[in-house]
């Protein structure tokens, strides 16, 4: 219904943002889940956001969805947002015995070194299941490969946070872009 109302509203790329700037300054952090298509949410969404994390499902055709994705963060940059940064894609539903998504996985990290995280997210049912009964994987089976992996992308998301920083940061209080993590 979002998406409908915002049609007729003038500025309409704007609104998230505009939101956001009047509480921004109470939260060290704010994450937006968008939905999986590029519609005024997104483009709002990416409006506002200072990074972008892009998860990239190993499957054939989420390699012509990133495509389209790099071209609208392109167009968002050029017209919109022009501080958005990519913080790096993840790489998720990995199935190892799967030649496709270990052949998608290398190609992405070929043509993104410096870009796709380390961290992996495996198909994984626990994953898949945690949605439906309401609760996120780390609620619903904290202990399945789904929940450990993401757990892993926070701790290199961590790392990658402190590498960026000065030496004078404190180890138990780490200040990131826009926030700050408690170890």
């Amino acid at each position: 219904g979002v998406e409908v109302e915002l049609l007729n509203t003038d500025n309409r790329e704007y609104v998230l943002r505009t939101l956001l700037a009047k509480t921004r300054q109470h939260y060290k952090y704010i994450l937006l889940d968008c939905p999986p298509s590029l519609g005024l949410l997104t483009v709002n969404s990416l409006t506002a956001a200072d990074s972008v994390l892009i998860p990239l499902q190993c499957e054939y055709y989420a390699l012509e969805g990133l495509r389209s994705l790099l071209e609208t963060i392109d167009l968002i940059r050029a017209r919109l947002n022009p501080d958005l940064a990519i913080e790096g894609l993840l790489m998720t539903m990995f199935d190892p015995r799967n030649r496709l998504s270990r052949q998608v996985e290398e190609e992405v990290r070929q043509f993104f070194p410096d870009q796709v995280f380390d961290t992996v997210v495996p198909r994984n049912v626990r994953l898949s299941e945690s949605p439906s009964h309401g609760l996120p994987v780390i609620l619903y089976d904290p202990s399945c490969r789904g929940a450990q992996s993401y757990k892993e992308l926070a701790q290199e998301i961590r790392r990658r946070s402190q590498k960026i920083l000065p030496t004078s940061a404190a180890s138990e209080d780490v200040e990131t872009r826009g926030g700050r993590i408690h170890e």
